[in-house]
């Protein structure tokens, strides 16, 4: 007798992993790290495992390698949506912690979609043993950097591992946010002649977290820089509307990574000049004693706009005109040659390319 036939149609699996298993038989720290091979992640295995089978449609939201996805519901609005997960160690540093840190990297990504962020969900991971006092001051935290972002959590979950199962405690937020009217920023909008620019000195959140675990001592402490950028991306949008092609926040990876992110999307080059990046000296000191190169290390509180080169001198004033851009430079420009490639041009006159990070350099930085 035979079996009947069944009309549900199973999934389909590769037989082959396209990571290269002869390389990477495992995961590494810097699968995590922010740099080429958390790109090679998620464009050779994500990216193509979450592609739509057995349509004509791609999924485009995904394909777009933005810090969110951005969707058109049925209406006129379009929404930004992102989701971040935040195992930072220590989870108290100066300038912030892992809770105020959680709102602050998901509101921020909702503003480099150019999104007013709208709700955020939380996810908990605790470990058994977490002192209760501790997870008390990082939920107070968290809800004081929501309510001054301006945002609700709506929704969210707990878990509890066994002891030595995690690292104390995990976070998982998620957002949403509304796109205004006009506002297109999407990495392939980087053209020649556009201008770079940040809103203030880089690499303190990463050296904030060091100066901890290592012990260095400062004339003054290096705090993180953590903070919600939507008003400021807010102001910028106000100023230069469609000219604002580009906006991200250079996380993990740095500066350095974040800009080449953006090169090989748009298939241009970036041209930075060392002489016009801010940082603090004693930020660059501690980078020097600990062997960092400033442009690899993790921002949290940072955002890198490229924008049209006439709009350029207005985003910029309008930048230190807000209290989280005091520090603004123009720091680089969009170039046709070297597609794919960012090259620094050194104070002394020399040129080098800054290649994406490679490796793991600053571990549980977000």
């Amino acid at each position: 007798m035979e079996a009947p036939t069944s009309s549900v149609q199973r999934p389909t699996f590769a037989v082959q992993c396209p990571i290269p298993i002869s390389e990477y038989p495992i995961v590494t720290l810097a699968h995590g790290g922010g740099g080429r091979l958390t790109q090679m992640l998620i464009e050779r295995m994500f990216v193509p495992a979450f592609a739509p089978q057995g349509e004509a449609s791609r999924n485009l939201a995904l394909e777009m390698l933005h810090d969110g996805a951005i969707l058109q519901t049925d209406g006129a609005a379009r929404l930004a949506f992102s989701t971040d997960s935040f195992v930072v160690s220590p989870r108290f540093f100066p300038g912030g912690d892992i809770g105020s840190l959680a709102v602050h990297g998901t509101v921020n990504d909702l503003a480099m979609c150019g999104a007013r962020p709208l709700a955020l969900s939380v996810g908990f991971i605790l470990e058994e043993g977490l002192p209760m006092d501790e997870l008390w001051r990082i939920v107070q935290s968290l809800a004081a950097a929501a309510k001054c972002a301006g945002v609700n959590v709506v929704t969210g979950d707990t878990k509890v591992v066994e002891r030595g199962k995690a690292d104390g405690i995990y976070i998982n937020t998620a957002g949403i946010g509304v796109i205004p009217a006009g506002v297109d920023i999407a990495p392939r909008r980087a053209q020649a002649g556009d201008l770079v620019l940040i809103n203030g000195p880089i690499a303190q959140h990463g050296i904030a977290i060091m100066s901890v675990r290592e012990g260095l001592a400062f004339e003054t402490a290096v705090e993180s820089d953590s903070a919600a950028l939507h008003g400021l991306v807010g102001s910028i949008l106000d100023c230069a509307g469609d000219r604002v092609h580009v906006l991200r926040d250079p996380t993990r990876g740095g500066v350095s990574s974040t800009l080449n992110e953006i090169a090989g999307q748009a298939h241009i080059g970036i041209q930075l000049n060392e002489a016009s990046i801010p940082i603090d000296e004693q930020v660059r000191g501690a980078c020097e004693i600990l062997g960092l190169d400033p442009l690899y290390v993790a921002n949290e509180g940072k955002c890198l706009a490229i924008v049209a080169r006439e709009a350029g001198e207005a985003v910029l004033a309008a930048l230190r005109d807000h209290p989280l851009g005091r520090g603004a430079a123009i720091i680089g420009e969009v170039v046709a040659d070297h597609p794919g490639k960012v090259v620094l041009r050194s104070r002394i006159g020399g040129r080098r390319i800054v290649d994406m990070l490679s490796g793991e350099q600053l571990p549980r930085i977000c």
